[in-house]
C-alpha cells in the first residue's frame, strides 16, 4: 500500500510528496505561494476516493529541502517532469493550479501539452500580473508591494522557528480548526519555517520575469480548461471589515476579475465557475466548488474534445 506522505529526491533536494487514491486520471495539484498542501485536506479527501491525487511541497515548503537554487516557474516545471518520472505516471494528468501554482501550471502546459489531460486554474495569478502595479491603490499597497515582501522574506529567512513564531503568530481559520489535530499542527508549523521565506523571496523576485517568459512561449494548447474565480463582492466586504478603503478594494478586485476572466480565452474549450462567498483561498472557503469542478472535468473530459 502506498504511503500517503513520502519523500523523493529531485535535483538533489528531498521533496515532500502527498499521494492518495489509486484509480482514475491522476490529479496533480500546484499550491499557491507560501501555501501548504494540507490546506487542501477536504479537496484531496474527497477526490482521492475516485482518483489518484498527487500534491507536493516545492523546495523550502513543508519538509522539502531548499538549497541556493533559483526558485521560478521553470524550476517547478522541471521538478514536475522529474516527479512524474519517479512516480511512474505516464498518462496525461489533470493539473490544478491555485494562485502562484496556477502561473506554474500555465508554464507547464505550454512546455508539455501532451502531459496534461485538462487544466483547472483556481483564482490563478495572471501572466499579466504587472498591470496590478499600475493601479492607484496606495493604502492597499502599503506594506504589501513586491519589494516590501522580498525584504520581509529575506529578513524572516534567517530567523529561527521561535523568532518567527513571535513575529508571525501563526493562526488557523475557523474551518481549519475543524481539521484533524495533526493537520492543524502541520499547518501551524508550516508558517514558522525559515526555508519557506527563503523560497518565497526567490519566487517573488522572479514571478514577473516568469510571466513574461510564459507569454513568450507561444500559443496555449487547446486543452480542456476550467477557470475558477473568487467572489469579488465577498472579497470587498472582507476588506472593508478590516478597515481598507472600499474604492481601492473595488479597483483592485475589478482588475483581478478581469485578469481571471481573460484566462478563459487561453483555449476554445474553457468553462467559467464563480466561487460564491469565497476569497482568494477558494480551496478553504469553498472546497465543494473545486471538488465539483474537477469531478465534472473528469466525467466530461470527452465533451471538450
Amino acid at each position: 500500500m502506498r504511503k500517503i506522505i513520502e519523500f523523493l529526491t529531485i535535483n538533489h533536494n528531498k521533496i515532500e510528496i502527498f499521494q492518495k487514491g489509486n484509480n482514475g486520471t491522476p490529479i496533480l495539484f500546484l499550491t499557491g505561494m507560501g501555501c501548504s498542501f494540507d490546506e487542501w485536506y477536504d479537496v484531496r479527501a474527497s477526490l482521492s476516493k475516485s482518483n489518484r491525487v498527487i500534491m507536493f511541497h516545492r523546495p523550502g515548503l513543508g519538509e522539502s529541502e531548499i538549497r541556493n537554487e533559483v526558485r521560478n516557474t521553470q524550476a517547478v516545471v522541471n521538478e514536475i517532469i522529474e516527479m512524474l518520472l519517479l512516480l511512474r505516471i505516464r498518462e496525461p494528468v489533470i493539473l490544478v493550479g491555485h494562485s502562484y501554482g496556477g502561473l506554474c501550471a500555465q508554464h507547464f502546459v505550454k512546455e508539455h501539452p501532451k502531459k496534461v489531460a485538462g487544466l483547472v486554474l483556481v483564482d490563478s495569478t495572471s501572466v499579466d500580473l504587472k498591470v496590478l502595479d499600475e493601479l492607484d491603490i496606495p493604502v492597499l499597497n502599503e506594506g504589501s508591494t513586491d519589494d516590501i515582501w522580498i525584504g520581509k522574506c529575506g529578513y524572516y529567512s534567517v530567523m529561527n522557528q521561535e523568532e518567527l513564531r513571535e513575529i508571525i503568530n501563526p493562526t488557523l481559520t475557523k474551518k481549519q480548526k475543524q481539521l484533524p489535530f495533526d493537520i492543524q499542527q502541520r499547518l501551524l508549523n508550516f508558517q514558522i519555517n525559515p526555508s519557506l521565506y527563503k523560497a518565497m523571496h526567490s519566487e517573488i523576485s522572479n514571478w514577473k520575469k516568469d510571466a513574461d517568459t510564459i507569454k513568450n512561449l507561444g500559443a496555449f494548447p487547446n486543452i480542456p480548461l476550467i477557470v475558477i474565480g473568487r467572489d469579488k463582492e465577498h472579497s470587498i466586504r472582507l476588506g472593508t471589515k478590516d478597515g481598507l478603503p472600499e474604492s481601492e478594494l473595488r479597483l483592485f478586485e475589478e482588475k483581478w476579475l478581469e485578469l481571471i476572466m481573460e484566462q478563459l480565452n487561453l483555449t476554445q474549450n474553457s468553462k467559467w465557475v464563480l466561487a460564491h462567498e469565497a476569497s482568494h483561498s477558494i480551496h478553504i472557503d469553498r472546497p465543494d466548488i473545486i471538488i465539483e469542478s474537477i469531478t465534472w472535468m473528469v466525467k466530461n473530459n470527452s465533451l471538450f474534445n
